[in-house]
């Protein structure tokens, strides 16, 4: 099933930019910008630059320069010659019940604008490039300018830009945004535009969002994801309410039908003002998107097999070794893709919601954490396929894994780094390892001395409350058949020690519902990673959304030390400064057992048929549907 961080970014992750110039000095700052263009040729990614503004007008980078000059063409992933025409099918597990994707009420279809399908209906300030850690390119903005201390951003809107029934994106557009999701918006858009502490008119097409002292050195690429959305064609009043109207958008395609909770049909907009843009050359070469929902997993992959829907990207490694003979793999009708990354490998995990009492308690947490057999799991249901996860950013230079903590995290940690476990710190950590008979001995021992050390006690076969006698019970809710598998494996060592654990398996409709209230004991998440983690972290860790219902801090962690690094992290102005807060985070997060770490894949698995093709050179983030084009 394909998945995204709609932490979003976590999310994904993420996307960036906006604000405007004095129409008065447009032809100065043209001239500004082509020298800026020119540093940026030479300067190296990453390098540091001290002008007068921090970026050419073309792009904005989260450290250093954008890899791009003013003229390019096209992005690297993407063919600019590819044929137009043609459908794609894709489908999805679950259902959806809204048509806004902007609010926390409802769940919305994917496809319309995400970090998986690209996007298609709606359009922000910039579009980022896949080929570099965390940089955005003018998109609905033409020109794009900031600071070094990145205290604002200014951006003039591109002339042409037009919204899908012809009416032309405009100032009053943005700032009507800007409200609209500052008070009705979900997090973390609501957040962002929150930061924003004043907004100036620029001439007739510019606007400047001043962003304080710029301490958050992302957030001027952030502003860049968020969509642009119509002034004259929404109520401000009614936005927050979830309907199946679909909202107007500027993007390449239009919704022209949609079968609530089954089906989404995207057609292409001949007039599409920004096909000529080098941000959009080899994207939606479509004519036609269907997105189609399926209630259950298996019935889903019964559709791929029978030619429901196109492509199939696969993560589970027994699905990937033996179920792919069948008829259409075997005769060349689809094709088996494997793509190496460049990026992390992110965080799939069985996430405690320490909201609820009984997670409270850390050592409680970690108890579950030696009751997971991953050997066991690894070898009796994914044939061996998986690796161990052990940082947030496994794989990458962003990792505390192996990496014994250095001068400069301990500068940066100060007196916190005494809530750092000590293997950690060392760089030893890594999750208990089984050995692998399922019900491991000594890790059984170890998950009972946990639990005693946090008054618990094992009576008539039942671990109870050492003063009240409660029973200790919790339920872990799944969304899908291999979520409840592996919850199955988990159950089986949990009731070795006298705990109770009840699975429930609910339709995707509860599952959302109850995910946004927070009315979970435990789940499973996967807190995707990218090259630039950035204030999605809020989303995930900080203190403020461990309250706002929709966030995706789905353990409830509350540590001020979390966000002070976070704080770090964003505000970090060249790339060593950056890893070094990043690693530092990474220690801190894991020393708060807020998930029993899981595994990953050793790359992203593609089944699609043939009569899809795809680009030959592949994003460091992987594939990207929306340069795919049909050949039949």
């Amino acid at each position: 099933m394909i998945s995204a961080d709609m932490s979003v970014c976590s999310r994904t992750k993420c996307f960036p930019v906006l604000m405007a110039l004095f129409a008065c000095l447009l032809i100065s700052f043209a001239g500004s910008g082509a020298i800026a263009a020119d540093r940026a040729q030479d300067a190296p990614v990453g390098a540091a630059y001290t002008g007068e503004v921090a970026n050419p007008p073309h792009g904005l980078a989260m450290h250093g320069l954008p890899a791009l000059p003013s003229d390019f063409s096209s992005f690297s992933y993407a063919n600019p010659d590819a044929p137009q025409g043609g459908l794609i099918t894709y489908g999805f597990n679950g259902s959806f019940d809204s048509m806004n994707q902007f609010i926390v009420r409802g769940v919305a279809p994917r496809g319309l604008s995400d970090g998986v399908l690209g996007s298609n209906v709606y359009e922000g300030l910039m579009q980022r490039n896949r080929d570099e850690a965390f940089t955005m390119y003018g998109l609905i903005a033409d020109t794009i300018k900031t600071d070094p201390e990145r205290t604002f951003l200014e951006v003039t809107i591109h002339p042409d830009a037009r919204f899908s029934d012809g009416e032309p994106i405009t100032v009053d557009d943005v700032l009507f945004t800007i409200d609209l999701f500052r008070e009705k918006g979900r997090p973390p858009y609501s957040r962002w535009m929150q930061a924003i502490e004043s907004v100036e008119r620029i001439g007739d097409r510019g606007v400047r969002m001043n962003l304080g002292s710029g301490k958050n050195r992302e957030l001027p690429l952030l502003l860049g994801i968020i969509p642009i959305l119509p002034k004259h064609a929404i109520d401000f009043d009614t936005f927050d309410r979830s309907s199946l109207t679909p909202i107007i958008g500027s993007g390449p395609y239009v919704v022209a039908d949609v079968n609530p909770g089954t089906r989404v049909v995207l057609k292409r907009n001949p007039d599409y003002w920004g096909n000529d843009l080098p941000v959009r050359a080899g994207f939606d070469n479509f004519d036609e998107i269907h997105i189609d929902y399926y209630r259950e997993e298996s019935s889903r992959f019964e559709a791929f097999r029978k030619g429901l829907f196109d492509t199939n990207p696969e993560d589970s490694p027994a699905r990937w070794a033996n179920d792919y003979d069948f008829p259409a793999v075997r005769n060349g009708e689809i094709v088996l893709d494997t793509y190496e990354t460049g990026t992390p490998t992110g965080m799939r995990g069985m996430i405690f919601n320490t909201r609820q009492e009984k997670f409270a308690d850390k050592r409680i947490r970690e108890a579950f954490t030696y009751l997971f057999d991953f050997e066991w799991v690894n070898e009796n249901l994914f044939s061996g396929a998986y690796e161990r996860t052990a940082s947030l950013f496994h794989n990458s230079e962003l990792s505390s894994h192996q990496r014994p903590v250095d001068d400069a995290e301990k500068a940066l940690l100060g007196s916190s780094i005494d809530q750092i476990s000590t293997n950690i710190l060392d760089g030893t950590y890594a999750p208990p390892k089984s050995d692998g008979s399922g019900s491991d001995r000594k890790n059984l021992r170890k998950a009972v001395e946990l639990f005693r050390d946090a008054g618990y006690v094992l009576k008539g076969g039942k671990m109870v409350h050492g003063e009240t006698g409660v029973p200790f019970s919790f339920e872990f809710m799944a969304d899908s058949q291999p979520q409840e598998r592996l919850a199955l494996a988990l159950q089986r060592n949990v009731e070795r020690i006298g705990v109770e654990m009840i699975i429930r398996t609910v339709d995707s409709a509860q599952y959302w519902e109850r995910w946004k209230r927070f009315d979970y004991d435990m789940l499973q998440y996967i807190f995707t990673a990218s090259l630039s983690p950035g204030s999605e972290q809020y989303g995930r860790w900080g203190q403020v959304a461990a309250n706002t219902e929709g966030s995706l801090n789905l353990s409830g962690a509350s540590n001020p030390a979390i966000d002070a690094l976070i704080d770090k992290l964003v505000a970090a102005r060249d790339r060593e400064d950056f890893v070094t807060a990043v690693r530092a985070f990474d220690r801190m997060v894991l020393s708060g057992v807020y998930f029993i770490p899981l595994f990953h894949t050793p790359g992203q698995w593609l089944a699609r048929r043939t009569r899809i093709s795809v680009p030959e050179n592949t994003s460091i983030y992987g594939y990207q549907p929306a340069t795919w084009w049909a050949t039949q």
